[in-house]
């Protein structure tokens, strides 16, 4: 086995790789958000509709261990990690996929190889799908030796020494980190957009990666393709498909087997596809389970709950908010009720429309009947708020009155609304998003849990305040009736929103919309 470590560069300069011709300009801070989404995308015109599901990698023994990985290939899956590609595999079994890019890495290599299954389609492994690249911080630093396994040697490394093999090599765990580079090791937890080590600047060649993978991705003819890569460069594709910078890294989340869809639709008069997240980080585990966000524990959080099911969803939207739900609305809010079981939910904030507080009292009274259920054995009373701020229907209403045609839900449909309602809507849920964050900021409580019913207009709006964008994101992600959407805050109410999941629907189970599944001007849904 080879052990390799760089040549210093030139001069003793940091290595920045120049911005390619026609690259998009990703944004170095979050304030640099003003431009609209297709302004930032640099990725190439498609002629059909294309839809890619990525996933990441079951847990690795390394995950296990809690060692940094890195585009290193010297672990692999657990059991644990089996078992969640295997879940991942019937998920997606009925999903038809007409080819798979998979990461040529061991982990993500054997995790993609279950969830193809018998599948004849090809499987191509993609180098530019590796792990992202941290050089001296993925291996341990052993006496007069430093080692470095990456997949792919830049040629600047030919000249690699050849070191004594009998030594084991192990991947630096994190504690090591901290006492091994210190103030590197804290910028790398703090500000790893700006990160650099060995002459490099990893999060910045990640996202040239990612950007790479798109082209060849859309280039292939297949309309329905499967993406099997690691955490990091899946969140580089997510973020540089709807044109989001560095700075976005470690806050759209990847779970191991986390799965996120992302559609593409070509523009009729060419150019960059119209892209939506459909949705983001659907694991085989309960998204409210109590964890960790980016390696930091989360004592606040904010559930985005979408109301079930009524007529309005799949027609026009002449009546929205003033009819209750239909049998499958009341089915969907009862299983989100249920999801929500074993999270001590501290407040319920909703819309004053039937079918929100509909959704919000079945949540409120499984909650409050829980001993019953024998979650515990105490009570629990949960307030009902009904906050004005968070009735977005009036402009849709008015939308619609505008419109010449029927306005569908589908993805990307709110591009179909006009920009002074998208505005109304804007300037109606920021003040919404602030309200929230001061009813989850309680000093007498640390820890509190904030769920938010609504239409899905409204927390599609709600994210994009999050991530601090501008109300032209709005068509950027979907949501689909009985979704839960999550955003973790582990720096508390005042720091910045780690999204979690994204139109989470595994707890509706055969009450829902496949993964998959094209839901665009579908009335059978």
């Amino acid at each position: 086995m080879l052990a390799l470590v760089p040549p210093p560069l030139a001069c003793g300069a940091p290595h920045r790789r120049s911005p390619r011709p026609g690259r998009a300009a990703y944004c170095s801070s979050l304030r640099e958000i003003r431009q609209a989404p297709e302004l930032l995308q640099s990725l190439p015109a498609i002629r059909e509709a294309k839809r890619v599901v990525l996933v990441r990698h079951g847990q690795s023994t390394w995950n296990e261990e809690g060692r940094i990985q890195g585009s290193s290939d010297l672990s692999v899956l657990t059991p644990k990690g089996e078992s969640q590609a295997e879940t991942s595999r019937q998920m997606l079994l009925t999903d038809s996929f007409d080819v798979c890019f998979t990461s040529p890495l061991i982990r993500s290599k054997r995790t993609a190889e279950i969830i193809w299954g018998p599948r004849q389609e090809e499987m191509i492994p993609e180098p530019d799908l590796r792990e992202i690249d941290l050089y001296s911080f993925q291996v341990s630093i052993l006496p007069d030796r430093c080692v470095f396994l990456p997949l792919v040697l830049p040629r600047r490394w030919a000249s690699a020494l050849i070191l004594n093999l009998s030594t084991p090599i192990q991947g630096l765990l994190k504690y090591e980190g901290k006492q091994k580079f210190g103030d590197a090791y804290r910028q790398w937890q703090k500000d790893a957009a700006n990160f650099s080590i060995d002459g490099h600047y990893p999060v910045r060649e990640l996202w040239d990666r990612a950007e790479s993978c798109w082209s060849k991705i859309l280039a292939h003819e297949g309309k329905s393709v499967l993406v099997v890569a690691h955490n990091a460069v899946n969140q580089a594709l997510v973020a540089t498909a709807i044109g989001l910078g560095t700075q976005y890294f470690r806050i759209l989340l990847q779970s191991n087997c986390g799965v996120s869809v992302i559609d593409f639709t070509p523009k009729p008069r060419g150019g960059p596809p119209h892209i939506c997240i459909n949705r983001l980080n659907q694991t085989p585990n309960s998204p409210v389970a109590p964890g960790t966000s980016g390696g930091r524990k989360t004592r606040n959080r904010i559930i985005l709950v979408c109301h079930g099911t009524t007529q309005s969803n799949t027609e026009v939207f002449a009546n929205m908010g003033y009819e209750s739900m239909n049998m499958l609305g009341i089915i969907q809010s009862q299983k989100t009720a249920e999801l929500l079981l074993d999270l001590k939910i501290d407040c319920i904030a909703c819309s004053p429309r039937v079918a929100s507080v509909d959704t919000a009292m079945s949540i409120s009274e499984v909650q409050e009947a829980a001993d019953c259920l024998g979650a515990d054995c105490m009570p629990r009373y949960v307030e009902v708020k009904k906050m004005v701020d968070l009735e977005v229907e009036p402009a849709f209403q008015q939308a619609q009155k505008n419109s010449t045609g029927s306005l569908v839900v589908h993805p990307g449909w709110l591009d179909g609304f006009d920009h002074l309602s998208l505005t109304d809507i804007w300037k109606q849920t920021k003040k919404a998003w602030y309200s929230l964050l001061q009813e989850l900021l309680n000093e007498s409580e640390p820890e509190r849990n904030l769920v938010v019913v609504g239409h899905p207009a409204l927390h599609i709006a709600l994210i994009a305040q999050c991530l601090n964008l501008t109300m032209e994101w709005m068509g950027s992600f979907h949501l689909d009736a009985g979704s839960v959407s999550v955003i973790d805050f582990p720096d508390g109410p005042t720091g910045r929103g780690i999204v979690r999941c994204i139109n989470y629907t595994a707890h509706l189970g055969r009450w829902s919309i496949p993964v998959t599944r094209s839901t665009a001007y579908d009335e059978e849904f």
